[in-house]
């Protein structure tokens, strides 16, 4: 398998089941207990026979045949969910190269936020209890099927992951907005590509991640830390040493591809 530029600063590969392990030094987020409940919010997991169920059986199926190509590559190195790898992954959509070390307020943003948003699809998870697409029909995924055990499908915790970096950035870069939203679309579509989710937990993915950022929006502490990552963003993009990311255009590509 051949690794594209841009995937290769310090990637951290997880398991899907903890993808806010990096940041677990990150002790709390922003919402207070009890101030969403977004099993409530999303809409029920799709049943055996409903239109929904049928179409995410059909996707699955069609999306196989992805994986020996340089999309199914992206897909693959996706499934890092790691922050080194999540700052390279948006580098060449923000425009400047993000590490921890160059950009640390706009990563604790996103990590205090990523605590919200993965609490939020961990429970939604627990409540539904939807089977992988691969436990339903059998067919090659991206990733160790044993990586995935115990966790369930819907929502898609990388997709919340992916699109809580991506409305974050969005908000802090809004002259970047569009390739940074591209980006974490792709972000998730990926999981699709991979095999490891159906197309409906990815699409309550993107729902659980600007729901419960939507609810951060409220918190004092939130506003102050975006407006802190803001400025080092901000200073970050308009220092000419700052580091440009290779492979852009390449990457550029695969985001732009449809998956179906």
């Amino acid at each position: 398998m051949s690794i594209r530029p841009w995937i290769l600063a310090s990637a951290v590969v997880v398991a899907a089941a903890t993808p806010y392990i990096a940041i677990s030094q990150i002790r709390g987020g922003y919402l207070p207990s009890g101030t969403l409940d977004i099993v409530q919010v999303l809409p029920p997991a799709p049943l055996k026979g409903d239109q929904r169920y049928k179409a995410d059986r059909k996707i699955f199926k069609a999306t196989r045949p992805l994986l020996t190509t340089p999309r199914g590559d992206l897909a693959t190195h996706d499934v890092a969910t790691g922050i080194p790898y999540m700052a390279s992954a948006f580098s060449c959509a923000v425009g400047v190269v993000i590490t921890p070390e160059n950009a640390p307020l706009t990563i604790k943003l996103i990590g205090k936020s990523g605590i919200d948003t993965g609490t939020q699809s961990g429970t939604a998870k627990n409540a539904f209890k939807r089977l992988r697409p691969f436990q339903i029909d059998k067919r090659k995924i991206c990733q160790p099927a044993a990586q995935l055990k115990g966790s369930f499908d819907y929502p898609s915790g990388h997709t919340t992951w992916g699109w809580t970096w991506a409305l974050i950035l969005a908000e802090l870069a809004p002259d970047r907005a569009t390739p940074i939203l591209a980006r974490g679309r792709a972000y998730g579509e990926s999981r699709i590509v991979c095999g490891a989710h159906n197309a409906s937990a990815v699409q309550t993915g993107f729902m659980t991640a600007s729901a419960t950022l939507a609810a951060d929006h409220a918190q004092p502490g939130f506003q102050a830390d975006v407006a802190a990552a803001r400025a080092e963003l901000a200073a970050l993009r308009a220092n000419p040493a700052t580091a440009k990311p290779e492979g852009c255009d390449a990457q550029a590509k695969l985001v732009a591809q449809p998956i179906l």
